[in-house]
């Protein structure tokens, strides 16, 4: 996944902006796995700035990450000190460091839609031990609740084409495909294969509907300020800007970019953040996120 190659890209940003995962999620993954008690080896795909290793550690003997990104490592080295989490620049597609049934669980969130699986597949059959356990999680396009207009806005500026504002480009064209439309539609796509894996289980979640905690497992009350730098992070915002760089945005000293034209409009469409002025990004919205966690067993 190139995005996070990119000049424009920070790993300390995406870091400090993107969503946690609530402990509802990690209890969900953990009780499928069925661990007796803490020991094997976990091993993290995508690991970014090692949020989940961090995690999931105690409930694991060792921890083995990797992600693509040397950004994306080196953050995870400098906000990691136990010695039992091992990082490691690489990708979900080559595995060859690891032995036969080397690994109890594999995990990957926010990072599956990326995977080659006519690769990974075999490599996971190969070092996930038998009843050993795959998951992998996501989220995509969170809706304001109770912001319905503001949230129809900022759609369109995230996923559309031509013109969505006098003289700006929509940033529909510069996400990174497949992986983006594999995610939007809940990694529903991919299948574990059943020479391979069994008990495969989905939980699903889209954004505004109701649902179980299990299933709708990322909603949060934010500042407009932090959804803000939160849409900084997507992937289509860095493409845009390296497709735009003579238009800078208004905390660059610019006239204003694709996102402070957004939040002109989103904010003038809710009456309650307007009259705040200046001051509206200290207003509060619950986001709501489409979710999905796919659970396999090693057969």
């Amino acid at each position: 996944m190139a995005t996070f190659a990119r000049q424009t890209f920070s790993a300390k940003a995406y870091a400090a902006f993107r969503p946690s995962y609530p402990p509802s999620l990690f209890r969900t993954v953990l009780n499928y796995h069925k661990l007796p008690q803490p020991g094997g080896t976990l091993l993290d795909l995508g690991c970014g700035h090692g949020l989940i290793a961090r995690s999931l550690r105690p409930h694991f003997k060792s921890v083995i990450a990797i992600d693509p990104s040397a950004g994306m490592i080196a953050q995870a080295q400098q906000t990691t000190t136990d010695p039992e989490i091992t990082f490691r620049q690489g990708g979900a597609e080559d595995l060859s460091f690891l032995s036969d049934g080397a690994v109890d669980m594999a995990v990957a969130g926010q990072a599956a839609h990326w995977f080659d699986y006519d690769k990974v597949w075999p490599n996971l059959a190969r070092v996930v031990r038998p009843g050993g356990t795959v998951a992998f999680w996501g989220y995509k396009d969170n809706v304001l609740l109770g912001a319905e207009q503001a949230t129809k806005i900022m759609e369109q500026f995230v996923y559309g084409f031509g013109e969505v504002a006098p003289g700006i480009e929509g940033m529909g064209p510069y996400w990174e495909q497949p992986g983006r439309n594999i995610l939007r539609d809940l990694l529903r796509s991919v299948q574990p294969p059943d020479t391979d894996w069994t008990e495969i289980t989905r939980l699903e979640h889209e954004p505004g509907e109701d649902g179980t905690e299990e299933a709708r497992w990322l909603t949060k009350k934010m500042k407009l300020g932090e959804v803000e730098g939160y849409l900084k992070t997507f992937s289509c915002y860095n493409g845009w800007k390296e497709a735009y760089p003579e238009i800078k945005s208004r905390a660059d000293g610019g006239d204003g970019d694709i996102l402070d034209t957004m939040w002109d409009r989103m904010v003038d469409a809710v009456p309650e953040w307007k009259a705040m002025g200046d001051r509206w990004r200290e207003a509060e919205v619950v986001n709501d996120w489409g979710t999905y966690i796919l659970m396999a067993r090693r057969r």
